[in-house]
Order: C-alpha cells, then structure tokens, then sequence
C-alpha cells in the first residue's frame, strides 16, 4: 500500500492547486480513478465550476461512516526559496519534498491507495472520502459540502480531518476569523487639522484597540488549554493608506484576524470591535459626512472545541493508542464538522511544522504509520459487526 501511495502522491503533488487557482485538474483525475473502480461520488462545485469538492462513498450504503477528509489546495510557493521543483516529489534519503506532501496531498495519497487494497473489500460501514476546496483561505468550500452531504450519504458516525499531525490526535483546534476594515476621512493640508479627519489616525484607534484585546486575551490564559501557543490571539496583517505626509489621508484600510479556540469568546472580542467601530464611525461622519467605517468579513471557520467524551475521540484513540491531549492553533475543518453535529479529531502523516515552507517535506515514516493506522481502520469496520 504505501508504494502504491507514493505513486499516487506523485500524481497529487503534480497538480498545481495553489487556492487562486482551479483544482478541478486534480478533482477529475480523483473522479476518473473512483469512477473506474465503480464507487459513487458527487461533485459539489463553486458558484462557476471552476473549483469542486468531492464526495465519495466506500463500502455499503449504511449510516455510521467514518468521514476521512482532506483539502485539495496548497500554499502559494512564489518567492519562496526552493531547491526542488516544488511540483514533483523529490526524495532525499528518508524524505519526500514537494508542496503538499505534508499539507495535505500525502493522506489523501493514503486513502486512495487503501481503496485499492482487499482491506476494504468487506466493510460493514462506509468509508466516506471527502476532498474540498480552498482550505487555506478560510475553509471556504467545507461548507458547501457539508451542506449536502446527507443528501449523497447516510449520516457519518465521525470525521477524521488527515492533517499533519504526526498521527497524534489532535482535539482542539482554533477557529479564525478575518476582516477588512476601510476607514474614510476627510483630505486637507496636514496643517490645518480642523478642515479634515485623517483615515490613518482614526484607523490607529482600531488597531490599537486590538492590540489591547491581544494582551487581555494573553492575561486571561487557561492552564489546561492544549493549543501551542494558548489562548486567543489577535493580529493586523496588512495596513495600507494615506499619500504623502502633507495631507491628512483620506482613506486607510487595514487586515485583521481572530483566532480563538473558543467561539463564544471570539463572539465577545469581535462585539467589542464592532461596537468601538460603530463609535468611530459616528464621530468621523459628524465631521465628514462622506466619511466613516466599513467592516467586511473575508473568512470565518470555527473551533473545534474540546469533546473527549466524543464518538470520534474514543473512536480514533482506540485505533492509535494516543491517549494525550493536544491542540492547534491553526484553523482547520473539523469545527465545521462538530458545528453540524458530527464529531471529529484531526489526525495524519507529516508535521504542520514543515508545512508552508520552502522545500515542504514528510518523512516516509510518517506516510507508512499513516497506512497502517488506515488498514486499522479498514480491519475494524470490516470486522466489528461480524461477532
């Protein structure tokens, strides 16, 4: 199986799916290979088709599957320095380069190759492949497809999301949240201050206000959360505004994110914000009518909070033996999954640690403990109702 899947990640790791570009090339070539082996799959696109996600239903027709799941999109590699083409897998000694390999083309490489063997010819419960979109710029197609799933299959007993975790499971993971702020004064000379209101000192405010939030979410850290670095964090990204240092700026917009693995709290600071916004824009528009404050929401996903009683935690413990408590500060889909009422963990080959980076890699070591915890799988779901 593992050979089988590095053949197949070649292929993966081929397809250019940065997220400003169509991974339809690569959803195909995934439809092709299910379609030849005769398992039903949907295709649930973006508004123009040029993007899709895929769903597919391995073994019997029956509620209680085992979602694995995976994104289809990478990082962008421009400007990065690589020594390899980021487009074919490299191997040096007991490693694979490539963009993808540990984020997230080596596990779905890993499914694809365990349909191939005999271990999921007698299943009692499905295996359920699900491939999205446009993980990395918000988690954007997830929810396009967990909105019809339950019209293509049963009801999923759990999801495990094969991020690369080291096969440790993961069971908290931040959600996140992202604006743009665009701040509209007033232009005159930087000398007569009473005749304009400057975009940039008005934005200051607001981004000041999130660095105080910052610091209050630092002090207001629990012992026992698992997520490294702990806590919620919030952060401006981009800032761009004015035109010379003369003239009060007319207009300044600013980038900012959110990310807390608790979505009532992110719920308060964000209220916090609107409300210091709201404020804002009052006190611009009594001195410049035309002037004021516009928020506009890029991306939301949300956390997966802590559940160890869940089907999905004891579910997937049983099969690795990793009984420790961790969590990720980066955003991924599970909290989607929780959010519509199936459990989920994250758990898969590869670290997040080289993820991102020039000259991506995973050890073959963590692709080959990622197929045997997937024959695991296979083995218990084929064997667990046959007494």
């Amino acid at each position: 199986m593992l050979d089988h899947a590095l053949s197949i990640l070649e292929t993966l790791v081929a397809f250019d799916t940065t997220s400003s570009k169509s991974n339809r090339a690569l959803i195909d070539w995934v439809a092709t290979r299910l379609a030849e082996r005769n398992i039903p799959y949907w295709l649930v696109e973006d508004a123009d088709g040029g993007k899709a996600n895929l769903l597919a239903r391995i073994g019997p027709d029956v509620p209680g599957g085992i979602v694995l799941s995976g994104h289809s999109d990478v990082v962008p590699v421009d400007g990065q320095p690589w020594t390899s083409d980021p487009w074919t897998v490299t191997r040096r000694d007991d490693r694979l380069y490539g963009r993808g390999v540990a984020d997230m083309k080596g596990f779905i490489a890993l499914v694809l190759a365990l349909i191939d063997t005999p271990a999921v010819q007698s299943l009692q419960r499905p295996l359920i492949l699900a491939i999205t979109y446009d993980e990395e710029v918000g988690c954007l197609g997830a929810p396009h497809l967990l909105d019809q799933m339950t019209a293509f299959v049963p009801a999923p007993a759990l999801a495990i999301i094969g991020e690369p975790t080291s096969m440790k499971i993961l069971s908290v993971h931040k959600g996140m949240r992202v604006f743009d702020v665009t701040v509209t004064g007033r232009e005159a000379h930087s000398s007569q201050r009473d005749q304009g209101v400057s975009a940039i000192a008005a934005a200051v405010e607001l981004m000041s206000l999130i660095g105080q939030m910052n610091a209050q979410a630092e002090e207001a850290v629990r012992a026992d959360d698992p997520c490294s670095p702990p806590g919620t964090t919030l952060s401006v990204g981009i800032v761009n505004g004015g035109t010379a240092a003369n003239i009060l700026a007319r207009q300044c917009t600013f980038r900012w994110d959110l990310r807390s693995p608790s979505e009532a709290e992110a719920d308060g600071y964000e209220a916090r914000f609107r409300a210091a916004a709201q404020a804002l824009d009052a006190r611009i528009r009594e001195r410049a009518p035309e002037g004021g404050v516009v928020i506009t929401q890029l991306a939301s996903a949300p956390p997966l909070e802590l559940d160890r009683d869940s089907a999905a935690e004891s579910f997937v413990r049983s099969l690795t033996g990793d009984n420790g408590l961790s969590g990720a500060a980066f955003v991924a889909e599970a909290g989607l999954y929780q959010k519509i009422g199936i459990p989920a963990v994250l758990c898969g080959p590869g670290s997040i640690l080289q993820a991102h980076q020039p000259d991506e890699w995973i050890e073959i070591d963590q692709l080959r403990a990622g197929a045997d915890f997937l024959m695991r799988l296979a083995d218990r779901l084929s064997n667990e109702t046959k007494g």
